[in-house]
C-alpha cells in the first residue's frame, strides 16, 4: 500500500481572516501561522532564527511597534493593559512557502499548500474584480456620452419650439398674379 495522507480540512474562510495587507503586502502573522501549523508561536520563531538566510526581507519582516500596537485590535492576543513582549513576525506568500521546508513537517507542508492555494485564489478574484471595475468604468463613460448627446437633442428640440413658436410673416416668393379691381 502507498502512503497515508490526511487531507486538511481547513475552509478557505479561516485562512482568509487570517491574511492581513501591511506595507502594501498581503501577509500573515508568526501567531496565527503557528496556530495552523499546530506548533508554538515561540517554537516557529525560533526556527525562522535559525534559517534566517532563507527569509530575506520580501519574504518576511518584523512588525514596527506602531504597527503591532494598531492593529493589536485585529489580531493580537493581549489583554488591554498588557505590553507587546515580542513583535510578531510577518510572512509574505513566499515566507508562507518557506515556513514549510524550514518546520519540515507533513502538517506544515499541507498546510502550506492551502495557504498558498488561498492566495491564489484571493490574486485571481482581484484580478477578476479589476477586470469587472475597467468593464463598468467604460460601460459609465458610455451612459456619460448619451446623456450629453441626448442633453443637446433636447436643446435643440427646444430651440426649434422657440422658432416656432415665433411666426414671421412670410414674404411671397415667386410669380405673382395681379388681382383684379372690380
Amino acid at each position: 500500500m502507498g502512503k497515508k495522507t490526511v487531507e486538511l480540512l481547513i475552509p478557505d474562510g479561516v485562512i482568509i481572516k487570517k491574511i492581513y495587507y501591511i506595507r502594501n503586502q498581503k501577509v500573515m502573522l508568526d501567531a496565527d501561522l503557528a496556530e495552523l501549523y499546530g506548533v508554538e508561536t515561540k517554537r516557529l520563531k525560533e526556527q525562522v532564527k535559525r534559517n534566517m538566510e532563507r527569509f530575506p526581507e520580501r519574504y518576511m519582516f518584523e512588525l514596527t511597534i506602531e504597527e503591532a500596537e494598531a492593529s493589536r485590535s485585529h489580531f493580537a492576543t493581549l489583554k488591554r493593559g498588557e505590553n507587546i513582549k515580542y513583535l510578531p513576525l510577518a510572512f509574505t506568500e513566499q515566507g508562507v512557502m518557506m515556513l514549510s521546508n524550514v518546520l519540515k513537517s507533513k502538517r506544515a507542508i499541507e498546510v502550506s499548500i492551502r495557504i498558498i492555494d488561498v492566495f491564489i485564489l484571493l490574486r485571481e478574484t482581484l484580478t477578476n474584480h479589476t477586470e469587472l471595475r475597467l468593464e463598468i468604468e467604460h460601460i459609465k463613460k458610455k451612459v456619460i456620452n448619451h446623456d450629453k448627446n441626448i442633453e443637446l437633442v433636447f436643446q435643440y428640440l427646444d430651440e426649434l419650439l422657440e422658432k416656432k413658436e415665433v411666426k414671421k410673416p412670410r414674404v411671397q416668393i415667386g410669380y405673382k398674379i395681379p388681382q383684379k379691381t372690380k
